[in-house]
């Protein structure tokens, strides 16, 4: 039976070094076989060596995202080649858009990308929040406002346009089909202080692109089913954004990495959710 270990929003480069030996320690104790990390990883110039440095330590599949603050202090373009080359040449980090589908069992997937804060839910234009992307990445670099319509409307259609054909492809074996990524895909699901992001902040923190593909594949797939594990918030919760589509988003607090939960996937090839910390309590009884 494999066990699936979920983090996100580490940003080890927040945490003392002693953070990330305990990190490893729970992975364990959670007795997972592969890791699933969510993105915010660290920044461009550790990302890297952070995923080389757990996967020489725990020493098993690690399949990964990337979030936003992956690229700070550098290029989206760039750290994405070093993703894909780390992928490529060690024998447990695996970078997952690059990966495609991946076989957990006769009967459920894994799939993922990092996704992108699209600027349209509701519409970019009506928030006056500004984030540290536009600072620290360097495609974004100096953008503000209207003027981050554009590359953020691109960015999440480009990762909505590299999802969809793995999903499809999953989706036509596997009973159910896991989706790892960062960014929330829909309103209901970006979280805050036990309620979804107001029209200042949803813009920033959704990919509508990544939901509207989701949502495509559900309907026309009903009797399987897609469950979610994103992050960026920092805050945790459950919503069932369709009839077969339920989405778990990760808490984070800077310093205290930690396992969100643990996927538990049977050898008859069903996968049954283990949530811990306060995600747990979010989910309606009887869900």
């Amino acid at each position: 039976m494999a066990r699936l270990a979920w983090l996100t929003d580490l940003h080890l480069d927040h945490a003392p070094p002693e953070a990330l030996e305990g990190l490893c320690r729970e992975v364990e104790a959670s007795g997972a076989t592969h890791v699933l990390i969510g993105g915010d990883i660290g920044e461009a110039p550790s990302v890297m060596g952070y995923l080389e440095a757990m996967g020489e330590r725990l020493r098993r599949p690690i399949f990964f995202v990337l979030g936003n603050h992956d690229y700070y202090k550098g290029w989206i373009s760039q750290v994405r080649q070093q993703a894909a080359a780390l992928s490529a040449r060690s024998p447990w980090a695996r970078w997952l858009p690059a990966s495609g589908v991946v076989r957990l069992s006769e009967e459920v997937a894994l799939v993922g990308h990092g996704g992108w804060g699209d600027g349209r839910a509701p519409d970019l234009a009506t928030s006056r929040v500004r984030l540290n992307d536009s600072v620290w990445i360097g495609e974004l670099a100096g953008r503000f406002g209207a003027e981050l319509k554009e590359p953020l409307g691109r960015l999440g259609a480009e990762a909505a346009a590299a999802l969809a054909p793995s999903l499809v492809s999953a989706l036509g074996w596997a009973r159910e089909v896991i989706v790892l990524t960062h960014v929330p895909p829909f309103v209901g699901a970006c979280w805050h202080m036990g309620a979804p992001s107001n029209a200042e902040w949803a813009p920033h923190f959704t990919c509508v692109s990544v939901g509207e593909v989701l949502l495509e594949a559900a309907q026309a797939h009903p009797g399987q089913r897609i469950t979610v594990l994103c992050g960026h918030t920092h805050s945790p919760g459950w919503h069932r954004a369709a009839p077969n589509v339920e989405v778990w988003t990760g808490e984070a607090h800077y310093g205290a990495p930690q396992v969100q939960g643990v996927v538990a996937v049977s050898a008859v090839g069903e996968a049954s959710w283990l949530p811990a910390g306060r995600a747990a309590s979010m989910m309606p009884r009887g869900a």
